[in-house]
Formats: structure tokens, sequence, C-alpha cells
């Protein structure tokens, strides 16, 4: 049996795989695996065949990693399977990914980059103090904000794949209950208060489910500019709520909690970051960031209302 042909057959069995993750995957296997070993029969496939392959990968290092993981993962099922006896991408060096430095925004720079993002300024406020990834943003309904209680429950994600949107589940497959700064409530009641409970909260200008390179392109990217934060992408303001939450006094545990992470591998000291003296309250709205990250995630910490369940 060939790789391709047993590519075929590996993918059918990945039936737990989340849309995007499949696609992802199939463009792995269509762009960098199959050109080079699509044609060869698997028990030719060599340990140092594969390690020469990776190293001539003319691709950013983690696009390396991802790629020799694909192909391993693929093969580590024709073990399993007794078609070969051992994974030849086993063992194989892999370049080294230096981490770029992740940027921490403080509440100042968080208030300048809503004001300037206008009729998006709720969003990037959600994104920055709750922490919801961005499928989880616009795929949230009217019925799973609470405003008595102070909390949204992430119940459901979307997805745009190809051009088309997937709807499922979250990231860790599990729902999750966070907290919403008290500071953001007469704006989520603003405009929660006209519509159905389900409907979603955040839409496009014309009604439609809120992409991210359609928001990036007519807001955010121009507010993260007028704000000094060229750059700056929504994903990265998940990094930001987490340091904000620390810098408030959330352990490790409760900021897992909030953004959804299956484990709670946090770099402390590099949350915390330039925000390591505790928030003092005060007028302004940034100041009333300060203040209300400070309540919102004592709520976190002592464990107010449903915070994570099964689905």
């Amino acid at each position: 049996m060939t790789v391709s042909e047993w590519s075929e057959r590996w993918l059918a069995a990945q039936g737990h795989l989340k849309p995007s993750t499949r696609a992802r995957y199939e463009g792995i296997l269509d762009k960098q695996v199959l050109p080079r070993w699509g044609r060869i029969t698997l028990t030719a496939v060599r340990h140092v065949d594969v390690a020469g392959w990776v190293a001539e990968l003319t691709l950013a290092p983690s696009t390396v990693r991802y790629v020799h993981r694909v192909f391993s993962l693929m093969l580590d099922l024709a073990v399993r399977d007794n078609r070969i006896a051992t994974n030849p991408a086993t063992g194989v060096r892999l370049p080294r990914v230096h981490r770029s430095e992740k940027r921490f925004l403080t509440h100042e720079q968080v208030a300048n980059l809503a004001d300037a993002a206008g009729s998006g300024r709720l969003a990037v406020l959600l994104l920055a103090y709750c922490g919801l990834r961005w499928g989880e943003l616009a795929a949230l309904r009217v019925s799973r904000v609470d405003l008595m209680r102070r909390r949204i429950l992430v119940a459901e994600s979307v997805t745009e794949v190809r051009g088309s949107l997937t709807w499922g589940t979250p990231k860790s497959h599990q729902h999750r209950s966070v907290p919403v700064p008290r500071f953001l409530i007469d704006d989520l009641a603003a405009i929660l208060a006209w519509k159905p409970p389900g409907d979603l909260v955040f839409t496009s200008s014309g009604g439609g489910v809120l992409r991210n390179l359609n928001f990036r392109r007519d807001v955010f990217d121009r507010a993260a500019t007028a704000a000094g934060l060229d750059g700056l992408t929504p994903h990265e303001l998940r990094h930001t709520a987490a340091s904000l939450a620390v810098s408030a006094g959330a352990n490790v545990k409760s900021v897992q909690r909030m953004l959804g992470h299956a484990s709670a591998a946090i770099d402390i000291g590099c949350l915390l970051g330039p925000l390591r003296r505790r928030p003092r309250r005060g007028g302004g709205a940034a100041e009333r960031g300060k203040g209300a990250a400070t309540r919102c995630v004592t709520s976190v910490s002592r464990g107010d209302g449903p915070i994570h369940h099964s689905t």
C-alpha cells in the first residue's frame, strides 16, 4: 500500500477531529507530504529519508514541526494496524522554535484600542477581559448571557473553513461559565434589549455572522494602528485577559478555567509582565477596567456560579 492510499484511510479514521483541524491536516498532506511520499509504499519509508526530507523543508520551524507531526501520526496508525513494524518518523531531529515575545496590554491600552474600534468597542472589551476565543465570541447567543449574575456561558464556537462556516463545541469540547466585568453590563444590556434569545450577540453590519477576517479588515487592524498597537491580533487579547486576571490576583487554575485551557500550563511570570502591581480603583474608563478586573477575577477565584462542566 502506498503512502497516498494509506493517507486516505488514516483521514477516514479521524472522526474525532474538528472540521478546522481536519482541513489543516488535509492541506499538509496535499502540499507537503504526498508530493514527496505519495507514490512510495509504506514499507519503503526509511528513517534517514524522513530526516533528510524534514531538513530540506523551507518552512518556518513551527510549520516544519507540524508537517512532521501529521506524517508521524499517520505512520503511527500504520504501526498499530501491523502494516509496518516501527514508525520511521520517530526520533527525527526537528528545528527549534524560538518563541516570539507575547504582547500583554495594560488597562489603558485596552481602553484606547476599544475606543478606536468604534462599533466594535464592546467586542474588543469582551475579548480583552473575558478571554473568549474569536469563534466563541462570534457564536455567542443572547440566551447564554446572564446579566443578573454577570456571566457568559461559552457553549458553542463557529469556525470558517475554506470559506464556509462550521458550528461546533468550543476547542476543549467543554462548556464553561465566564465572569463579565460589571462596567460592561450596561453595554451588553443595550445590545441584548431587543434581540430574541436565539439571536447572536454580535453580528456583521449586514446582520450575518461576524467573521474574523472581515472584522480585522474593517475594524480591528485600523483600531490597533490608531492605538499604537500595529500587528496586534484579536487572539492576542486572550494573553491580555490572562495577564490582567493574574495581575488582579487570580491563581493559575482560575485563569485556566476562564480561558478554557485543557491544562494549567501557564507561565505566571510571563503573564504578569509589566503588571506586577495590584490595580487601584479609580474614575476613568481605564481605571474602571482595573477595578472591574479585580472584582471579576475574585468571582472566578472563589468559584461563584458554574465555572466548568462537561458537555
